[in-house]
């Protein structure tokens, strides 16, 4: 029943096209017994004999065409209310048949690019958001020691070997490429973060544009979509700053869309690029890691019996690619590398943090107390219930949409092992969440409502994003930043004789261009006090007790601290070793060390 209203429609413009074309060539055919239908069509004023002189064939064909195109508007009405619950072939079979003209394959090309260009209109506006948040208020402690360590590679030195980093490398290596381009500041870090992070989104709300089956929701899904996951709270804070959660959420979505296209076509490259791609933001950080497996898993799966080895091997190999650089330094110090990128987070990390537990368990409740969030992982659940109970979508569909759930599960998993975890690892699900929500939001909305008014529950749901994306700004307001954060190492270069070695946070090091002592590169690996002094000094860490001995002996001409532990820097003595210290802007500059005073009185 669903074809039937297509089948009748192809039916009468076959009739319609063979009579023009055989008025057009002065042969006219009619059903022999149906005059009145045979007047009908050709007017009550022309008059049809055995006469070949009464045939006008310009005339015929133009009336024929007109009335071609009069039924036509009769049933586009039909055709559009049934193909709102065609499944996918059916979509295909009226695209073929509609499109057999080329005066209306332009015009499908033309309503195909109008909504895209509808989808990117208010999706500018919020790249534009998100850019300039990105240059202003955007922030995270952690983002220090990324920034430098990209800064060390782009003066020559090798994380790992030269320097402790204990993240897979790759987004360093990115933004130290684009700091040979442009200047080595916050804000390019942040820039190219926030424009990585709408390149997600738009990937996000053009898959639901292109695959979403029901034509009047097609846009709707999509915009709705695309601000579920570019308005997540943690998505838009964190998005958009130096570490490689901008990078690697544009690579993730990249991979999701590179193997359904893999799937769809034989072309051995898409699977390369979807493995390079899901390699790549491993590559960039251990939080994706399980999204490549699981997309491996469903192409295999998906793909034809003679693909299925090929694919995955292909894959495999484009996986690999990304960590050919990782690889090259394991060879030289396999023990070095390994420490940094397994044992360090197995080990060392939870270190020093009292009440990990309690926080982990906070974290995987926070969702609760957001209602944004709360909206859109009930949408998707709505929405993945539907795909895999009442919809009658084509199967190849349903198994896209379904894939979005496993990554979503896969990803959920692994993110709650952190330990400990924060809210802003699980900003990798967003997309995910978001195509899966949409399609609830069709669901639940097209059954409360009505369905030929999709925008309303769409335009509820930017609303309440909006808000919930103003309110955590809001709450962050009186938080550091990177204004803050030039303050302090303006006062540290003012007080800092030249050439003087200085003890500081990281981001005090990138913004003053210096390179730190070893073993200042991470401020959080003065922790691992209880590794061998050998390993140590490979590891290029710096024990916290060592650090207390060469504070007590001068070695730093400065120091600098944004610690709130008393107790540590109460151990350190800074302020009986230095006569003179700041705070800026809740940091504390400690310079001009006592006791080389009063060792140069005791000579005198």
């Amino acid at each position: 029943m669903n074809l039937q209203v297509f089948q009748i429609a192809k039916t009468a413009v076959n009739e319609l096209r063979v009579f023009a074309a055989g008025a057009g060539g002065k042969v006219l055919l009619f059903h022999q017994g149906e005059p009145k239908r045979d007047a009908g069509i050709c007017g009550p004023k022309r008059q049809i004999a055995n006469d070949p002189s009464a045939i006008n064939a310009t005339a015929d064909y133009q009336y024929v065409q007109q009335a071609s195109f009069q039924l036509l508007n009769l049933i586009a009405p039909q055709v559009r209310h049934s193909s709102r619950s065609l499944p996918a072939r059916d979509h295909r079979l009226a695209r073929e048949t509609a499109c057999a003209t080329s005066h209306c394959r332009d015009i499908i090309r033309e309503l195909t690019r109008k909504p895209f260009l509808l989808l990117c209109a208010p999706l500018s506006l919020l790249f534009a958001g998100l850019l300039v948040y990105s240059v202003t208020g955007a922030v995270a402690w952690d983002e220090g020691f990324h920034l430098l360590a990209a800064q060390l590679i782009r003066n020559g030195k090798r994380p790992y070997l030269d320097f402790l980093f204990p993240q897979t490398a790759l987004n360093a290596y990115w933004v130290a490429m684009w700091m040979r381009v442009f200047p080595e500041s916050w804000r390019m870090a942040h820039a190219l973060a926030a424009t990585l992070t709408a390149g997600a989104v738009l990937l996000t709300g053009d898959y639901v544009l292109q695959r979403f089956p029901v034509i009047d929701w097609r846009l709707p899904a999509a915009l709705a979509a695309a601000l579920a996951t570019g308005l997540n709270v943690e998505v838009f804070q964190f998005g958009t700053i130096g570490q490689a959660y901008g990078l690697a959420l544009f690579l993730v979505v990249a991979a999701f869309r590179m193997s359904i296209l893999t799937v769809e076509r034989n072309a051995l490259f898409w699977p390369a690029l979807a493995g390079f791609a899901a390699g790549a933001a491993a590559a960039s950080t251990l939080l994706t890691v399980p999204v490549a497996p699981v997309l491996l898993l469903w192409i295999v799966l998906q793909s034809g019996a003679g693909k299925r080895l090929a694919n995955g091997a292909v894959f495999l190999v484009g996986a690999l690619l990304p960590f050919v650089p990782l690889l090259h330094l394991f060879i030289e110090s396999p023990r070095v590398v390994r420490f940094n990128i397994f044992d360090y987070h197995f080990f060392f990390r939870q270190l020093e943090w009292e009440g990990a537990i309690q926080h982990d368990l906070g974290v995987l409740a926070s969702w609760i107390d957001s209602a944004p969030a709360t909206l859109v992982g009930l949408l998707a659940l709505a929405g993945l219930i539907f795909i895999v109970r009442r919809s009658n979508w084509d199967r190849r569909l349903r198994s896209e949409f379904s894939l979005c759930g496993w990554i979503v599960l896969a990803l959920s998993i692994h993110l709650s092992t952190a330990h400990p975890t924060f809210e802003r690892y699980f900003l990798f699900t967003a997309p995910f969440f978001a195509i899966l929500a949409s399609v609830g939001l069709y669901d639940i909305g097209s059954r409360l409502a009505s369905p030929e008014r999709p925008w309303r529950p769409v335009i509820f749901l930017a609303v309440l994003l909006s808000l919930g994306v103003a309110k955590a700004i809001y709450d962050r307001r009186d938080n550091m930043n990177w204004h803050d954060f030039q303050q302090v190492a303006q006062k540290v270069k003012e007080v800092t004789p030249q050439g003087q070695s200085l003890m500081a946070d990281e981001f005090v090091y990138f913004l003053l261009k210096r390179t730190p002592p070893s073993g200042m590169e991470v401020e959080d690996s003065h922790k691992l006090n209880n590794l061998a002094p050998d390993l140590a000094a490979a590891l290029h860490i710096l024990r916290r007790s060592d650090l207390e001995k060469q504070v007590k002996m001068g070695k730093y001409s400065t120091v600098e601290t944004c610690d709130d532990d008393d107790e540590r820097v109460e151990a350190l003595h800074l302020a009986e070793l230095y006569s003179q210290w700041e705070e800026v802007s809740g940091c504390v500059v400690y310079w001009d060390w006592a006791k080389r005073h009063s060792v140069g009185a005791t000579k005198n």
